[in-house]
């Protein structure tokens, strides 16, 4: 079991400098600046459950690029694969059967490479 204690207090930081920043210098600025440095590390909610929050909505969404990177990062949080598949699969019945298999697709890919 993971020790969800620490997940709590890490620090959440981006990538966007390291990814984009040659490319796209505002967007990656905005990405570490204000997505990470400031929303992700908000208090009001622990990284764990913007993991959470975040899976659903990329799942939802059909958005698979972005949810391979933060299924990895949940992990990290401290959500087990487990609950990450039982969130898509709750997600499936509310944004899509197309949605929720291609998301699982992506996960799968993802733990496997883990």
């Amino acid at each position: 079991m993971t020790d969800t204690t620490s997940n709590q207090n890490r620090k959440q930081v981006g990538g966007g400098r390291r990814i984009l920043g040659d490319f796209s210098p505002k967007l990656a600025a905005l990405t570490d600046d204000v997505l990470f440095e400031d929303v992700w590390n908000r208090p009001e909610l622990s990284p764990r459950d913007r993991s959470l929050i975040t899976v659903a909505v990329l799942a939802a969404g059909g958005d698979y690029d972005q949810l391979a990177f933060h299924l990895g990062h949940a992990v990290a949080n401290g959500v087990t694969q487990d609950e990450l598949i039982e969130t898509i699969t709750h997600v499936t019945f509310y944004a899509g059967w197309p949605k929720g298999m291609g998301s699982m697709n992506v996960a799968k890919r993802v733990f496997a490479e883990q």
